[in-house]
């Protein structure tokens, strides 16, 4: 099956690509503004007709046993290993993120988390039968929810649909996609994959559509049991209420505004490479990105200066050129979004580095037809101002100063956000107090970035709830039930006697 043959459509219900009923839209490169694809966004009846395809699934994939699940998921990752180069060209060509990266991080990445899953789904966890009244034997289940509605973002399209449809069809529940209209293809080519894999049609779905049509109508859907969205807070707080609504079971990954905190015993070339490396992954669209360093007063002028210097040598170019290390952002709306926050920073802190697009890149790319913005180092900015609390999701990193250990705890956890922060030390004690104070969902200790498939990713606060990846991300998608029996074949049981009766 060719993974990239995209013309039946944008839509992918019951094992069939097909072309949805809503208005045309492009999927632009933002590295020149050229067309990858034109689409057809999906209605509420594209939506009707996907939900009803995975009800229809159901029955059979929930009943099948774990090991079938399994195998199923293997051969998946079989798939997608063998269209691996195809899946890290659409994903720079829709995304505008390097080449390197879609290669060496977003693709090997998803193969990983196919292969931990067909692991999981054989691993079902629940309390030991035992008889814990003394007169009953009790035993826990865990079954599959249902019709799963998830919501993914633009940033990483391929990983976030891995994220959301692994976990969900591992537990035995079916599934409707709705990737971001501005990056569906890689989605779209996942969704094939299965079908290749002989994942049964109508256990994964994908919509591609608007997020006020399509979206909101697949979140509120009455026959959607479980919603996972990854996105804003802003938008997250909407999925929660159409979900309420209804009494979904939710799960949601939302903002993030990272601190990155260098105490003065930590080794400060590591902190240096670290934080150029946090801070620009993807174009620093990602919501674990190292946002706001804070560096404690004796190594901190030290720290600029490194950053600064690293951010100058940065390669920005065409994507697809394996040298580049920093691509296009993912549209030109956004790269406009992401210069306002800069823009307005000059009134009250000062740009130390970046904050204006150079015209060729270092492959001799013409930047001024991309959607393209420079590593930027910010310093001088206040704790309450917009580029220090607002989620700018670009490659935009503030350095603010602290001197003792409370200060620069107490900054890091200063603001709405809860999914990620970083610890920088050559102190035991120091990374013990940081790891257990920090208020995230993830904390690393001299690094920032790693995840892996063993290990939960999600957020505290106005982060989210709920984690991706892991044995815990399997656990989220299912539901659990008590089983009891009585073990005495007594007719008459002393507790009744609390109704009617006497002893």
């Amino acid at each position: 099956m060719d993974l990239t043959d995209f013309g039946a459509g944008a839509q992918y219900i019951a094992g069939r690509q097909t072309r949805g009923s809503g208005e045309p839209f492009q999927v632009v490169n933002p590295a020149d503004g050229s067309v990858v694809e034109q689409v057809a966004l999906a209605t509420p009846g594209d939506v009707d007709a996907a939900v009803a395809a995975a009800k229809a699934a159901l029955p059979g994939w929930s009943s099948a046993t774990p090991g079938a699940r399994a195998e199923a998921l293997t051969r998946l990752a079989a798939v997608l290993t063998d269209a691996c180069g195809d899946l890290a060209r659409v994903e720079t060509a829709q995304t505008g993120k390097p080449v390197k990266l879609a290669t060496e991080f977003d693709v090997p990445g998803t193969i990983d988390n196919a292969a931990f899953f067909a692991g999981a789904a054989r691993n079902l966890e629940g309390k030991a039968a035992g008889e814990y009244s003394g007169d009953h034997t009790s035993y826990v289940r865990r079954e599959a929810i249902g019709v799963v509605g998830s919501v993914s973002p633009w940033n990483y399209p391929l990983q976030m649909a891995a994220w959301k449809i692994l976990p969900a069809i591992a537990a035995g529940n079916t599934i409707v996609l709705k990737p971001a209209e501005l990056t569906p293809l890689t989605s779209l080519m996942f969704a094939r994959a299965c079908t290749a894999a002989g994942i049964p049609d109508g256990v994964v779905n994908v919509v591609t559509g608007a997020g006020r049509t399509a979206g909101e109508h697949l979140v509120g859907h009455p026959d959607v049991a479980m919603v996972s969205f990854t996105g804003s807070t802003a938008v997250g707080r909407r999925v929660a209420e159409l979900a309420t609504a209804s009494v979904k079971r939710t799960h949601l990954e939302l903002g993030g505004k990272a601190p990155f905190v260098v105490f003065d015993d930590a080794d400060l070339d590591a902190a240096v490479h670290g934080a150029v490396a946090a801070s620009l992954i993807n174009g620093g669209q990602d919501c674990t990105a190292a946002t706001r360093a804070y560096v404690q007063r004796p190594l901190y002028e030290a720290f600029v200066a490194g950053v600064a210097e690293l951010f100058t040598a940065i390669r920005i170019g065409d994507p697809l050129n394996p040298r580049t290390d920093l691509g296009p952002l993912v549209s030109y709306a956004h790269r406009d979004r992401v210069a306002g926050f800069v823009e307005r920073a000059r009134s009250y802190a000062t740009v130390v580095t970046g904050g204006r697009v150079p015209t060729v890149g270092h492959d001799g790319t013409d930047l001024t037809r991309g959607a393209y913005h420079p590593p930027t180092l910010i310093t001088g900015a206040a704790q309450d101002s917009e580029v220090v609390q607002g989620e700018i999701f670009g490659p935009v990193l503030v350095v603010l100063p602290f001197d003792g250990d409370d200060e620069g705890l107490r900054l890091a956890n200063d603001t709405p956000y809860g999914l990620a922060a970083s610890a920088w030390t050559s102190n035991v004690h120091r990374s013990l107090r940081a790891t257990r104070e920090l208020a995230a969902g993830c904390v690393w200790v001299n690094d920032h970035i790693p995840i892996i498939s063993e290990m939960p990713h999600g957020g505290y606060k106005a982060s989210g709830y709920g984690k991706d990846m892991s044995q815990y991300s399997l656990d989220e998608y299912t539901q659990v039930k008590h089983v009891m029996f009585d073990t005495t074949a007594v007719a008459r049981k002393d507790w009744h006697r609390t109704v009617f009766g006497d002893r």
